[in-house]
């Protein structure tokens, strides 16, 4: 993803957000994030639970890419759906069997 090109690593890795994201949502819930549900309601600069959306520069989508990574054509995404008293072992857990493990 940082390397030369490595934005087309971000979308695969979006893309595949995108498929689990229900299953994403009970991790971030069970893993101490509860307030989830009353926090992800699309407005106030939050996504909306029930709904995966990505963009650049998107302050309310599920997964942000910042308007420096576009441009450069490589970086990182933000995954803005778990809150910040969820577990971030399940968290990372949950993004990894995501974006490296499913097809």
């Amino acid at each position: 993803m940082r390397e030369e090109n490595g934005f087309k690593h971000i979308e695969e890795a979006v893309k595949k957000l995108e498929k689990t994201h229900a299953e994403d949502i009970k991790v971030y819930d069970l893993s101490g994030g509860m307030e989830n549900r009353k926090r992800l309601t699309g407005k106030n600069e939050t996504s909306n639970l029930d709904k995966f959306t990505w963009g650049v520069a998107n302050r309310n989508g599920s997964v942000r890419i910042p308007r420096s990574v576009a441009m450069e054509k490589r970086g990182y995404f933000e995954d803005r759906r778990p809150a910040g008293n969820a577990d971030p072992y399940q968290i990372i857990n949950a993004l990894v069997r995501s974006c490296l493990i499913s097809k």
